[in-house]
């Protein structure tokens, strides 16, 4: 029988169950219910307001006569999103989860309202990266909180129904959105959304309230270590490439103006400027370098970058078939986004459970990956003759296997990473995708007005030809008014535009199944055994030698622990059996200070800013996995 440590009776005397603060795997279950309907309600409006634009744009950009410029309201959102969502982990060391939440909310609603309030579109576009900011940070802070609450597998099936909650925001956005507009008006359909953020605000404010210990830096050392100029080049440097792509294909400039190769300059060299910042200045990177050596980190970025680009190429420009195209009510042309609700929420949770139950992702990526291609495929293939089947259907073999994709990748992405590193990557990974997003509608604009431009100097040659397609690109409601002929023109215009659209998606999500084929697959109950510790009141046996001895559990905060120092390697401790002497009643324990509500440093949630080796977290590769620690046998 193992001589009990000096730390065994002082857990046990010291602790007073009934006035700890709870871990996050010790709350209650109404608690966990409770964080789980505030962090979800926001998600699900973040969600909302990223597929709530493309119904309205028509009517926005007719309003202000600035449909060429349509697009900004889409990759100003997502550009804020890409920026700023890493910095939200970081805040999650320094502020508390709950402070990082609410943080991210106020953004989120104080861009809503402004969005509803603006008085023209360049106050819109401004609105809209307000509200990015906040969206990002909502998807993030949500994935960190679910992740301290649940063990990686059972982490597979809880973000399925997390993501079946961002589907259903993403699905209801485009009726919501067009329903609303026919109805009282665009602007109402983002100030309707103010009394859902503030119950969000209300829930998780009086909800996320666990602890657990941590290393007790202050918040001013945590954010002297954030990479604020990595995101600073980041913005600039997407920022000018958007602009770029804007102004060459969208308002169609000439390459002399210096308002396209200006913004090109500047998009290379802010983009080399931050891997150089990223590589060899930030002492915390947002793009972890040595990831970038790593086979299933880089390939899953990849995955995500282009099925993030084919999801918001669709996503933008499917209701505008409809609207234009069949010249449909925007109400009706969101209703056809429903189909993709439904099956992104339906392959969420099927990819959750399937991983749940046999404890792999391999086989459900090969078998489901495939069907975003067939969906591209057949939504490239629509005409305005379609029927029901095509139009609504045609939909949902994409949005089945984009959820079953992005669901099996984040697990393989965390399931090939040490505990320590899995932050890290995750945030390696969404910055690729959070990059695909803002790319997918910024290309898919170029490509769309770039044909269309072309169609219809084709199609269209009277007198005022030149007048009457610039009207046509920058009010989509002017093709209402046109004569027959010159109307048909112009719809059939638009149809090989987004077509060509379209076409992209198709080869986007073929090239990221291909590029997925190498990702090994994992057995998640192996993944990671400290996963597995945390859901038992009692350590686990490890086998030291020909003996078995218990691991001593992590220590609670607020309560006394002694120093002690980690083997050197996994082999030495295996090695070593020799009994740890138990320390002499006179040695007096370090006590570690009381961490603050929900500031958690937490190996699955965020990377460590609050290791004294500065750049240990994302700068080197991760050091071998020294928990084991012998005891008396």
């Amino acid at each position: 029988m193992a001589t009990p440590s000096e730390r065994d009776p002082l857990l046990t005397n010291a602790v007073d169950a009934g006035k700890r603060r709870l871990g996050p795997l010790e709350i209650s279950a109404p608690n966990r219910y409770g964080i789980l309907a505030g962090v979800w309600l926001g998600t699900f409006l973040a969600s909302l307001n990223q597929s709530l634009v493309p119904t309205m744009m028509p009517s926005i950009s007719s309003e202000f006569k600035k449909f060429h410029q349509a697009s900004w309201l889409g990759t100003a959102y997502l550009l804020a999103t890409c920026t700023f969502t890493p910095l939200y982990g970081r805040l999650c060391n320094a502020m508390g989860r709950k402070g990082a939440n609410n943080t991210a909310m106020l953004f989120a609603a104080l861009g809503t309202v402004v969005c509803g309030l603006s008085g023209d579109m360049n106050t819109l576009i401004l609105a809209r990266f307000i509200a990015g900011i906040g969206g990002g940070g909502l998807n993030t802070t949500s994935t960190i909180i679910v992740s301290d609450m649940y063990t990686l597998r059972d982490r597979g099936l809880v973000q399925g129904f997390a993501s079946c909650i961002n589907g259903l925001g993403m699905g209801l956005g485009g009726p919501f959105g067009g329903f609303i507009t026919d109805w009282l008006g665009w602007r109402a359909a983002f100030l309707i959304q103010i009394p859902l953020f503030a119950l969000a605000f209300i829930l998780t404010s009086y909800n996320i309230r666990y602890v657990t210990p941590g290393k007790s830096k202050s918040p001013k050392d945590v954010l002297k270590r954030i990479d604020y100029l990595g995101s600073i080049t980041l913005l600039i440097s997407v920022l000018s490439l958007l602009v770029f792509l804007s102004t060459r294909y969208n308002e169609a400039l000439p390459w002399s103006d210096f308002r396209v190769f200006v913004p090109l300059i500047l998009g290379i060299t802010f983009s080399l400027g931050f891997l150089f910042v990223e590589i060899y200045v930030a002492p915390e990177p947002v793009l972890a370098p040595f990831l970038l050596r790593q086979k299933v980190p880089v390939l899953v970025s990849a995955s995500n970058f282009l099925v993030a680009a084919c999801n918001f190429s669709v996503t933008y420009f499917y209701p505008m078939w409809f609207q234009v195209v069949t010249l449909e009510s925007a109400a009706t042309a969101g209703l056809h986004l429903m189909p993709n609700s439904i099956s992104m929420s339906t392959g969420s949770v099927f990819a959750g459970w399937v991983m749940h139950r046999t404890g792999r992702y391999k086989k459900l990526n090969l078998i489901f990956g495939i069907f975003p291609f067939v969906g591209a495929v057949l939504i490239s293939l629509m005409n305005p003759d379609s029927g029901p089947v095509q139009s609504w259907l045609s939909i949902i073999p994409l949005g089945f296997g984009n959820a079953v994709v992005l669901q099996t990748m984040l697990i393989a992405l965390l399931a090939n990473l040490p505990e320590s590193h899995m932050a890290v990557g995750t945030g390696f990974g969404q910055l690729f995708r959070g990059i695909g997003q803002v790319g997918g509608v910024a290309i898919s604009s170029a490509i769309f007005q770039t044909k269309l431009d072309s169609v219809l100097r084709e199609r269209i040659h009277t007198p005022d030809a030149a007048e009457l397609i610039q009207k046509i690109r920058t009010s989509s409601d002017v093709i209402r008014t046109l004569e027959p002929a010159v109307q048909q023109a112009a719809r059939d215009s638009y149809a090989d535009g987004l077509r060509a659209v379209y076409i992209f998606a198709a080869s986007s999500t073929f090239l990221a199944y291909l590029v997925r084929l190498p990702i090994p697959d994992q057995d998640l109950d192996t993944a990671h055994p400290r996963a597995r510790r945390r859901t038992t009141g009692q350590a686990p046996s490890v086998p030291i030698g020909n003996a078995s001895v218990n691991e001593a559990p992590p220590p609670v905060p607020g309560d006394a622990v002694v120093a002690e120092p980690e083997p050197e390697s996994e082999s030495d401790a295996e090695s070593d059996a020799t009994p740890v002497p138990t320390p002499t009643p006179t040695s007096r324990p370090r006590r570690r200070p009381m961490r603050r509500l929900s500031t958690f440093e937490s190996p699955d949630g965020i990377m460590d800013l609050e290791s004294d080796h500065v750049g240990g977290s994302a700068r080197s590769p991760p050091p071998p996995y020294t928990s084991v620690r012998p005891m008396s046998v």
